[in-house]
């Protein structure tokens, strides 16, 4: 399809990332970015909002801080 339309492929094979290293830095560092904010989500909700049978029920926040100090704080 390339060549039918006189396309001619400047990589000089698969994965070769020195073609284009300051791009896969940025889509490198934008995807690390999404991930830690992911999981910076998922810590939010684990140990504030997910009860945990291991705490009688209570959220590791309500277990470590207390159930009056979480209160305060919202």
């Amino acid at each position: 399809m390339l060549t039918a339309a006189s396309v001619s492929i400047s990589m000089d094979g698969k994965g070769a990332w020195r073609d284009n290293v300051f791009v896969e830095r940025l889509w490198r560092t934008i995807k690390y970015e999404a991930v830690m904010r992911a999981y910076d989500r998922y810590l939010a909700f684990c140990n504030g909002r997910r009860p945990h049978s291991s705490l009688d029920g209570r959220t590791p926040d309500e277990a470590y801080f207390g159930a009056q100090a979480m209160a305060t704080a919202a």
